[in-house]
């Protein structure tokens, strides 16, 4: 055996090893047609660096379809989730993004449907009991509307992408309790909050479970990093109001980013 042929037979050996051991690179997601839909905690409100052709829909370079496209190189990437997005509105306006060629999507949808919005502004600005009231309407929007459309609205993404693979990211629990906030929301309402989104979480993932998507949480990236926490990833109430209660940078690459690359 020639020196050459030695070196070559164990360069072959070695990359079998490394493939059995796991060590080998994964599949590359080069081949990947990637298309993001969904609300503003998909398009990046909260994150800046807006791109000029998206307008309203505020759809951010440092969102996590953006930075999972930067660091995978996908075949093909459509972004476009936009800021106050409902099922209907991705139904009717995003989903024409998708194809059978489409092998992977991602997606926030719901937390609009229930108001989520007038929710918080609701509790920011009127009393407690107001606030704990307003919680409790969208919570039964959660309960008992919106799974018929999430079922609809996951019904028409496998229609259009019957090969694809669909991640559903969930939304951060907001408020950590007896945290280092001395102002603003009542425990109460901060403990309202979290349950409503806790409920919304749960009915969001049931529903993708039984459609055949896979959901991907949030919370424990967040964990640590919610409002009251003293390093908070999310946006209080602040200017312009439409950024309040959304992940800033650090939430969309800290929390977002690693949600959906362990699910995708």
């Amino acid at each position: 055996m020639s020196v050459r042929t030695f070196w070559a037979s164990v360069s072959t050996l070695a990359l079998g090893a490394a493939a059995v051991l796991g060590l080998a690179q994964p599949a590359s997601a080069a081949g990947d047609n990637y298309v993001a839909l969904g609300d503003s905690y998909s398009s990046g409100v909260g994150a800046g660096s807006y791109t000029s052709e998206s307008g309203d829909c505020k759809r951010s370079t440092k969102a996590y379809p953006y930075l999972w496209r930067d660091a995978n190189a996908p075949a093909s990437f459509k972004f476009v989730a936009c800021s106050g997005a409902t099922t209907t509105t991705v139904a009717g306006s995003q989903l024409s993004a998708l194809s059978s060629s489409t092998t992977l999507v991602s997606i926030t949808a719901g937390g609009n449907d229930v108001g989520f919005a007038d929710v918080m502004q609701t509790c920011v600005l009127q009393s407690q009991a107001t606030c704990v009231s307003r919680v409790n309407t969208a919570v039964s929007q959660v309960q008992n509307t919106l799974p018929g459309r999430l079922d609809s609205l996951y019904s028409s993404i496998r229609s259009r992408s019957p090969q694809a693979h669909v991640v559903v990211l969930g939304y951060p629990r907001f408020y950590k309790l007896s945290g280092s906030c001395i102002a603003g929301l009542t425990e109460t309402e901060r403990g309202a909050i979290n349950n409503a989104s806790d409920i919304l979480n749960g009915v969001i993932a049931k529903r993708a479970a039984d459609a055949g998507f896979t959901f991907s949480s949030v919370v424990d990236e967040f964990t640590g990093h919610e409002l009251c926490s003293g390093d908070a990833w999310l946006h209080s109430v602040t200017l312009p109001i439409t950024n309040s209660y959304h992940p800033k940078v650090a939430g969309q690459s800290g929390g977002y980013l690693p949600a959906f690359r362990s699910a995708a």
